[in-house]
């Protein structure tokens, strides 16, 4: 809304034409975001401790975990309204991709705050059922996944990583590609989602490496030099991007160990689906699996934990999955564990920028 207030007026302030770039946007979108979990995140606090939204704690988890009893969930909440204030404020409205973005976030936001209710009226770690939320994600990420089909200037075709002239084009296959990196880019940082600041620290390096992509990837001659292929208007997603990672920033301030507050579903789920509909946008979907080697590393290990227990009748490759409570199992504290996680993702995010050069 500030760009569609005062861009306008460049015309006989000059001053106001700094509003076109998007790069002072985005810097403001952050700090705009920031400074709202600074104000609002203590009443928030307050109000969900009031409320008695306390997480329950997994009884078959770590024993550590029980001293966590008390702390209140939910804080998605503010991540969220940080994100979509911010978003609104500073981005150019009249760009499709940004109501797209914040479609997926608010209906993500929605699915897991339905699912935190459920878990916390329950007094339980299990939430609404396991069909009826993933129902809920595979909807909303067909549904974004068919209107980038249909969008005539939006291609089918996948990039690969390493090579710039391999393309392939998927045609309405593209559609269930997408609605997979959605979906499970949803739950693999909802798996994540263990530790104090464990989720929101990767996702905060992963947003800074797409907000690269989305700005490289909305300008035709970035795009033309790093030969990557050019998606007209994604260049004010670099905005959105901005917002997540100052809202982020603003939420690990309460997050960081000892957590004063959770995320919940309703922070993970949103924030996961919206960075997969980032990695189809910017079309750097595979390169997801790099840059998102975390939330990755966390899925695989529960799929085959799970898989090898039922194939082996009982035997476990990990001491409990996701891998994040094995290493606590072997003694490692929770900040360590946090911190080197941490620094994996800051690694892979380097690798896959890198690749925009090793083509």
């Amino acid at each position: 809304m500030i760009y569609h207030l005062l861009y306008p007026l460049h015309t006989t302030i000059s001053y106001f034409n700094v509003f076109r770039y998007i790069t002072f946007r985005t810097i403001y979108a952050s700090i705009t975001a920031l400074v709202i979990c600074f104000i609002v995140g203590p009443w928030l606090i307050r109000k969900l401790q009031e409320l008695q939204m306390d997480q329950p704690i997994r009884q078959d988890g770590p024993n550590t975990h029980q001293a966590k009893k008390g702390t209140p969930t939910m804080g998605g909440i503010l991540i969220l309204f940080a994100v979509i204030v911010s978003t609104l404020l500073w981005a150019n409205l009249t760009v499709d991709y940004v109501w797209l973005v914040l479609l997926v976030i608010v209906g993500y936001g929605l699915i897991g705050f339905v699912d935190d209710y459920r878990k916390l009226t329950s007094m339980s770690s299990r939430g609404i059922s396991g069909k009826a939320r993933l129902s809920g994600e595979i909807a909303l990420a067909l549904f974004v996944s068919l209107i980038l089909y249909i969008k005539p200037d939006f291609t089918s075709n996948v990039t690969i990583p390493f090579f710039k002239t391999v393309l392939p084009d998927l045609g309405f296959w593209y559609v269930l590609l997408s609605t997979f990196v959605i979906v499970g880019t949803a739950n693999a940082v909802n798996l994540t989602d263990g530790l104090d600041g464990l989720a929101i620290g990767p996702a905060i390096t992963c947003f800074m490496t797409y907000l690269l992509f989305a700005y490289f990837a909305g300008n035709i001659k970035i795009s033309g030099y790093l030969q990557i292929p050019y998606v007209a208007g994604t260049g004010e997603l670099t905005i959105f991007c901005g917002a997540v990672v100052g809202a982020g920033i603003g939420f690990l301030w309460y997050n960081a160990y000892p957590a004063q507050v959770f995320m919940g579903d309703v922070g993970s789920l949103s924030l996961g689906g919206t960075l997969g509909t980032l990695a189809i946008i910017t079309k750097q979907e595979i390169l997801l699996c790099i840059v998102g080697g975390i939330f990755v590393l966390e899925t695989v290990s529960v799929i085959f934990q799970v898989g090898w227990f039922k194939m082996s009748h009982g035997q476990r490759i990990f001491r409990m999955a996701p891998i994040h409570h094995h290493f606590e199992l072997k003694g490692w504290p929770e900040p360590k564990v946090i911190v080197r996680f941490w620094i994996v993702s800051i690694l892979l995010a380097l690798v896959a920028i890198s690749t925009l050069k090793l083509r």
